[in-house]
Protein backbone atom coordinates (compact mmCIF):
# COMPACT_ATOMS: atom_id res chain seq x y z
CA UNK A 1 0.00 0.00 0.00
CA UNK A 2 0.96 3.16 -0.83
CA UNK A 3 1.99 5.78 1.89
CA UNK A 4 2.57 9.56 1.32
CA UNK A 5 6.43 10.27 3.18
CA UNK A 6 5.27 13.46 4.56
CA UNK A 7 2.44 11.22 6.56
CA UNK A 8 4.27 9.72 9.41
CA UNK A 9 1.56 9.48 11.51
CA UNK A 10 0.00 6.93 8.87
CA UNK A 11 3.34 4.68 8.62
CA UNK A 12 2.52 2.45 11.69
CA UNK A 13 -1.03 2.43 10.63
CA UNK A 14 -0.11 0.78 6.88
CA UNK A 15 1.91 -1.96 8.17
CA UNK A 16 -0.63 -3.08 10.42
CA UNK A 17 -3.04 -2.81 7.62
CA UNK A 18 -0.53 -4.21 4.54
CA UNK A 19 1.46 -7.05 3.46
CA UNK A 20 4.39 -4.07 2.90
CA UNK A 21 3.83 -0.45 2.58
CA UNK A 22 5.76 1.89 -0.08
CA UNK A 23 6.78 5.00 1.61
CA UNK A 24 6.02 7.59 -2.00
CA UNK A 25 9.03 10.85 -1.99
CA UNK A 26 7.74 10.89 -5.29
CA UNK A 27 4.04 12.13 -6.45
CA UNK A 28 2.78 11.80 -3.10
CA UNK A 29 4.91 14.91 -1.41
CA UNK A 30 4.74 18.18 -3.28
CA UNK A 31 8.57 20.01 -4.40
CA UNK A 32 7.84 21.85 -1.37
CA UNK A 33 7.46 19.20 1.07
CA UNK A 34 10.09 16.70 0.51
CA UNK A 35 13.14 17.90 2.67
CA UNK A 36 10.65 17.66 5.68
CA UNK A 37 9.22 14.36 4.95
CA UNK A 38 12.71 12.83 4.08
CA UNK A 39 13.69 14.14 7.67
CA UNK A 40 10.37 12.51 8.74
CA UNK A 41 11.68 8.92 7.31
CA UNK A 42 14.86 8.86 8.90
CA UNK A 43 13.10 9.53 12.00
CA UNK A 44 10.70 6.22 11.79
CA UNK A 45 11.13 3.40 13.51
CA UNK A 46 10.23 0.86 10.27
CA UNK A 47 10.46 -2.42 9.40
CA UNK A 48 12.73 -2.53 6.30
CA UNK A 49 11.94 -5.74 5.30
CA UNK A 50 8.28 -4.83 4.48
CA UNK A 51 8.82 -1.18 3.36
CA UNK A 52 10.14 0.09 -0.31
CA UNK A 53 10.64 3.78 -0.59
CA UNK A 54 9.32 5.17 -3.67
CA UNK A 55 12.07 7.51 -4.78
CA UNK A 56 12.45 10.29 -7.45
CA UNK A 57 13.14 9.83 -10.82
CA UNK A 58 17.04 8.63 -11.30
CA UNK A 59 17.34 11.72 -13.88
CA UNK A 60 16.63 14.61 -11.06
CA UNK A 61 17.96 15.92 -8.51
CA UNK A 62 15.59 14.73 -5.90
CA UNK A 63 17.29 11.02 -6.61
CA UNK A 64 20.52 11.75 -5.04
CA UNK A 65 19.01 13.55 -2.33
CA UNK A 66 16.50 10.11 -1.29
CA UNK A 67 19.55 8.08 -1.38
CA UNK A 68 21.03 10.24 0.89
CA UNK A 69 18.41 9.96 2.90
CA UNK A 70 17.78 6.21 3.20
CA UNK A 71 21.65 5.38 3.03
CA UNK A 72 20.65 6.79 7.23
CA UNK A 73 17.93 4.09 7.25
CA UNK A 74 18.26 0.28 7.24
CA UNK A 75 15.54 0.68 4.30
CA UNK A 76 17.22 -1.01 1.43
CA UNK A 77 14.41 -1.53 -1.12
CA UNK A 78 13.54 1.16 -3.69
CA UNK A 79 11.07 2.00 -6.68
CA UNK A 80 12.15 4.04 -9.09
CA UNK A 81 9.58 6.30 -10.14
CA UNK A 82 9.43 6.77 -14.02
CA UNK A 83 12.05 3.75 -14.80
CA UNK A 84 13.34 4.28 -18.07
CA UNK A 85 17.20 4.23 -18.01
CA UNK A 86 19.10 0.73 -18.13
CA UNK A 87 22.00 1.87 -17.83
CA UNK A 88 21.22 4.61 -15.51
CA UNK A 89 19.88 2.46 -12.78
CA UNK A 90 22.45 -0.25 -13.76
CA UNK A 91 24.86 2.06 -11.89
CA UNK A 92 22.80 2.74 -8.44
CA UNK A 93 24.77 1.65 -5.26
CA UNK A 94 24.48 -1.83 -5.22
CA UNK A 95 23.39 -1.65 -1.62
CA UNK A 96 19.77 -1.36 -2.72
CA UNK A 97 17.10 -3.84 -4.09
CA UNK A 98 15.79 -1.79 -7.23
CA UNK A 99 12.00 -2.25 -8.13
CA UNK A 100 11.49 -0.59 -11.71
CA UNK A 101 8.01 1.66 -12.03
CA UNK A 102 7.38 1.21 -15.89
CA UNK A 103 5.06 3.93 -16.14
CA UNK A 104 5.97 5.88 -19.40
CA UNK A 105 6.35 4.81 -23.05
CA UNK A 106 10.22 5.22 -22.84
CA UNK A 107 10.19 2.81 -19.42
CA UNK A 108 7.73 0.38 -21.13
CA UNK A 109 9.71 0.46 -24.35
CA UNK A 110 12.60 -0.74 -22.46
CA UNK A 111 11.44 -2.66 -20.05
CA UNK A 112 12.96 -5.94 -21.21
CA UNK A 113 16.71 -4.25 -20.92
CA UNK A 114 15.45 -3.22 -17.20
CA UNK A 115 14.27 -6.40 -16.45
CA UNK A 116 17.51 -7.99 -17.25
CA UNK A 117 19.41 -5.61 -14.85
CA UNK A 118 20.74 -7.49 -11.85
CA UNK A 119 19.92 -5.25 -9.28
CA UNK A 120 16.06 -5.39 -10.52
CA UNK A 121 14.40 -7.31 -8.07
CA UNK A 122 10.89 -6.68 -9.66
CA UNK A 123 9.00 -4.38 -12.07
CA UNK A 124 5.61 -2.68 -11.84
CA UNK A 125 3.68 -0.62 -14.02
CA UNK A 126 1.47 2.63 -13.90
CA UNK A 127 -1.04 3.75 -16.54
CA UNK A 128 -1.67 7.36 -15.11
CA UNK A 129 1.38 8.60 -15.77
CA UNK A 130 1.63 6.63 -19.08
CA UNK A 131 -1.20 7.60 -20.95
CA UNK A 132 0.16 11.47 -19.83
CA UNK A 133 3.59 10.60 -21.71
CA UNK A 134 1.71 9.65 -24.50
CA UNK A 135 -0.52 12.67 -25.02
CA UNK A 136 -3.53 10.88 -24.06
CA UNK A 137 -5.98 12.27 -21.14
CA UNK A 138 -7.48 9.04 -19.57
CA UNK A 139 -6.34 5.12 -19.04
CA UNK A 140 -9.93 4.26 -18.80
CA UNK A 141 -12.82 3.90 -21.11
CA UNK A 142 -16.23 5.15 -19.85
CA UNK A 143 -16.78 1.68 -18.66
CA UNK A 144 -14.24 1.47 -16.39
CA UNK A 145 -12.36 -0.72 -18.03
CA UNK A 146 -8.51 -0.30 -19.31
CA UNK A 147 -8.29 0.83 -22.79
CA UNK A 148 -5.78 -1.00 -25.02
CA UNK A 149 -2.16 1.09 -24.74
CA UNK A 150 -3.05 0.27 -21.14
CA UNK A 151 -3.61 -3.37 -21.04
CA UNK A 152 -0.73 -3.77 -23.72
CA UNK A 153 1.72 -1.88 -21.33
CA UNK A 154 0.75 -3.95 -18.64
CA UNK A 155 1.06 -7.20 -20.52
CA UNK A 156 4.80 -5.85 -21.42
CA UNK A 157 5.32 -5.64 -17.78
CA UNK A 158 4.34 -8.96 -16.76
CA UNK A 159 6.06 -10.55 -19.55
CA UNK A 160 9.71 -9.04 -18.96
CA UNK A 161 9.55 -9.77 -15.52
CA UNK A 162 8.45 -13.56 -16.17
CA UNK A 163 11.54 -13.73 -18.82
CA UNK A 164 13.61 -12.85 -15.99
CA UNK A 165 12.07 -14.86 -13.37
CA UNK A 166 11.58 -11.54 -11.28
CA UNK A 167 7.93 -10.88 -9.83
CA UNK A 168 5.71 -8.21 -11.48
CA UNK A 169 3.66 -5.98 -9.51
CA UNK A 170 -0.08 -4.55 -10.49
CA UNK A 171 -0.64 -1.18 -10.91
CA UNK A 172 -2.87 0.60 -8.28
CA UNK A 173 -6.94 0.81 -8.89
CA UNK A 174 -7.21 4.84 -7.96
CA UNK A 175 -11.65 4.77 -8.02
CA UNK A 176 -11.21 3.90 -4.18
CA UNK A 177 -14.88 3.62 -4.38
CA UNK A 178 -14.98 0.71 -7.67
CA UNK A 179 -14.84 -2.53 -4.70
CA UNK A 180 -16.12 -4.80 -7.86
CA UNK A 181 -13.27 -2.97 -10.76
CA UNK A 182 -10.74 -3.48 -8.11
CA UNK A 183 -11.80 -7.23 -7.39
CA UNK A 184 -12.33 -8.31 -11.18
CA UNK A 185 -8.96 -6.35 -11.89
CA UNK A 186 -6.82 -8.30 -8.90
CA UNK A 187 -8.19 -11.48 -9.89
CA UNK A 188 -7.12 -11.31 -13.12
CA UNK A 189 -3.48 -10.37 -11.75
CA UNK A 190 -3.49 -13.18 -9.53
CA UNK A 191 -4.40 -15.34 -12.22
CA UNK A 192 -2.01 -13.79 -14.93
CA UNK A 193 0.65 -14.45 -13.06
CA UNK A 194 0.95 -11.00 -11.21
CA UNK A 195 3.11 -11.53 -7.50
CA UNK A 196 0.91 -8.81 -6.01
CA UNK A 197 -1.58 -6.07 -6.94
CA UNK A 198 -0.78 -2.58 -5.34
CA UNK A 199 -3.27 -0.08 -3.49
CA UNK A 200 -3.79 3.27 -2.26
CA UNK A 201 -6.24 2.64 0.23
CA UNK A 202 -6.97 0.37 3.47
CA UNK A 203 -10.30 -0.49 2.37
CA UNK A 204 -8.64 -2.17 -0.79
CA UNK A 205 -6.53 -4.66 1.28
CA UNK A 206 -9.00 -7.29 2.09
CA UNK A 207 -10.34 -7.18 -1.77
CA UNK A 208 -6.60 -7.54 -3.34
CA UNK A 209 -5.88 -10.24 -0.29
CA UNK A 210 -9.53 -12.36 -0.87
CA UNK A 211 -8.86 -11.76 -5.15
CA UNK A 212 -5.15 -13.13 -4.87
CA UNK A 213 -6.59 -16.08 -2.20
CA UNK A 214 -7.56 -19.17 -4.14
CA UNK A 215 -11.04 -20.59 -3.64
CA UNK A 216 -11.89 -24.15 -2.33
CA UNK A 217 -13.19 -25.51 -5.53
CA UNK A 218 -9.70 -24.38 -7.02
CA UNK A 219 -8.11 -25.79 -4.37
CA UNK A 220 -9.85 -29.47 -4.33
CA UNK A 221 -9.22 -29.03 -8.34
CA UNK A 222 -5.27 -28.38 -7.66
CA UNK A 223 -4.87 -31.58 -5.08
CA UNK A 224 -6.66 -33.81 -6.81
CA UNK A 225 -5.29 -33.73 -10.00
CA UNK A 226 -1.75 -33.75 -8.73
CA UNK A 227 -2.90 -37.02 -7.31
CA UNK A 228 -4.10 -37.68 -10.47
CA UNK A 229 -0.69 -37.23 -11.97
CA UNK A 230 1.38 -39.27 -9.96
CA UNK A 231 -1.08 -41.98 -10.66
CA UNK A 232 -1.70 -41.83 -14.38
CA UNK A 233 2.10 -40.52 -15.41
CA UNK A 234 2.35 -38.39 -18.72
CA UNK A 235 -0.44 -36.96 -20.11
CA UNK A 236 -4.05 -37.80 -19.21
CA UNK A 237 -7.66 -36.49 -19.03
CA UNK A 238 -8.76 -35.73 -15.74
CA UNK A 239 -12.48 -34.31 -15.69
CA UNK A 240 -12.79 -34.04 -19.34
CA UNK A 241 -9.90 -31.87 -19.35
CA UNK A 242 -6.47 -33.06 -21.10
CA UNK A 243 -3.46 -32.37 -18.22
CA UNK A 244 -0.08 -32.17 -18.81
CA UNK A 245 2.97 -30.64 -17.15
CA UNK A 246 1.30 -26.83 -17.71
CA UNK A 247 -1.41 -27.44 -15.87
CA UNK A 248 -0.08 -29.44 -13.21
CA UNK A 249 2.17 -26.26 -12.89
CA UNK A 250 -0.77 -24.42 -12.83
CA UNK A 251 -2.28 -26.58 -9.55
CA UNK A 252 1.40 -26.77 -7.85
CA UNK A 253 0.95 -22.20 -7.85
CA UNK A 254 -2.53 -22.17 -6.39
CA UNK A 255 -1.62 -24.54 -3.68
CA UNK A 256 1.35 -22.56 -3.31
CA UNK A 257 -0.76 -19.09 -3.21
CA UNK A 258 -2.54 -20.69 -0.23
CA UNK A 259 0.03 -21.55 1.63
CA UNK A 260 1.92 -18.25 1.58
CA UNK A 261 -1.13 -16.73 2.25
CA UNK A 262 -2.40 -18.13 5.83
Amino acid sequence: MFCPADRPERFASALARADGVIIDLEDAVAASAKTAARGALIDADLDPERVIVRVNPVETPDFEADLATLSQTDIRTIMIAKAESAERIARIDGRYRVIALCETARGVDAVERIAALENVTALMWGAEDLVASLGGTSSRKPTGRYRDVARYARSRVLVAAGAQRKAAIDAVHLDIADVRGLAREAADAAASGFAATACIHPTQVAVIRAAYRPAEKQLSWARDVLVAAQREGGVFTYRGRMVDEPVLRHARTLLRRAEDGR
